[in-house]
C-alpha cells in the first residue's frame, strides 16, 4: 500500500473505533494526549501518524497498535518468524523505514523493528522524540548519531544503546548513507 493510502486507511481505523466506542473527539484527545484540534487534523488524515500518537489510540480504544496498522489483529501465540524483508512496513517519521518483526504475536510485551534511517545531510537537526517504555538499537550498518537529551553519541556498526525512550531522544544516519539496525521497543508491563 502506497504511504498516502495506509495514512488514508489509519485514518479511517482511527475515526472508526472513535465512533464505535462513541466517544467525542475531546474524550479521544485527552485519552491520547493531544488537543482535540491536533487529534482533528490526526485523524482526518492531515499528518503522518508518530509511532507515539498510534501506540496511545490503540491504548485507549483497547486493541493492538498493529490492527490500527494493519487492519489484521495479531493472533500468534508461542512464537512468530519474520522472514528477511516480509516484516511489517511501517513509517513513523518522513524518510525513516520500519519492518515490524514481531506483528503477528499476539500480547507482546516488546515491539522489533529492522529499521533505516535516510541520510539527511551533514547538518541534518535530529527530531528528538518521546514514547513510551525502553528502547534497545542495534547498529547493523553505516554509522548513528544518537541525541538522547543533551547528549550525543556516534554509534557504529556493532555499536548498541539501551534508553529510557519515555526522555527526549532522536537519531540521524551519517557519512552520506543510510543506517540499519535493529531497534526493540519494551513497553512498560507493570
Amino acid at each position: 500500500m502506497e504511504p498516502n493510502e495506509l495514512k488514508k486507511a489509519i485514518a479511517e481505523r482511527i475515526k472508526g473505533l472513535r465512533t464505535i466506542l462513541e466517544l467525542s473527539v475531546e474524550d479521544a484527545a485527552k485519552a491520547v494526549g493531544v488537543s482535540a484540534a491536533e487529534y482533528s487534523d490526526f485523524e482526518s488524515g492531515a499528518h503522518s501518524f508518530p509511532y507515539w500518537f498510534l501506540n496511545n489510540c490503540a491504548k485507549a480504544f483497547g486493541i493492538d497498535v498493529v490492527e490500527l496498522i494493519s487492519g489484521d489483529a495479531p493472533h500468534l501465540t508461542g512464537y512468530t518468524i519474520a522472514r528477511q524483508g516480509v516484516g511489517l512496513k511501517m513509517r513513523r517519521r518522513e524518510g525513516f523505514r520500519y519492518d515490524h518483526l514481531a506483528h503477528l504475536f499476539k500480547n507482546r510485551n516488546a515491539d522489533p523493528f529492522v529499521v533505516v534511517a535516510p541520510y539527511g545531510g551533514r547538518n541534518e537537526v535530529v527530531e528528538l522524540d518521546t514514547h513510551e517504555g525502553q528502547e534497545f538499537d542495534y547498529v547493523i550498518s553505516g554509522r548513528m548519531r544518537f541525541v538522547f537529551e543533551q547528549h550525543e553519541e556516534i554509534l557504529e556498526a556493532g555499536d548498541s544503546v539501551y534508553y529510557d525512550s519515555g526522555r527526549r531522544h532522536g537519531m540521524c544516519s551519517l557519512d552520506g548513507i543510510p543506517c540499519v539496525f535493529l531497534a526493540v521497543v519494551a513497553k512498560n508491563v507493570l
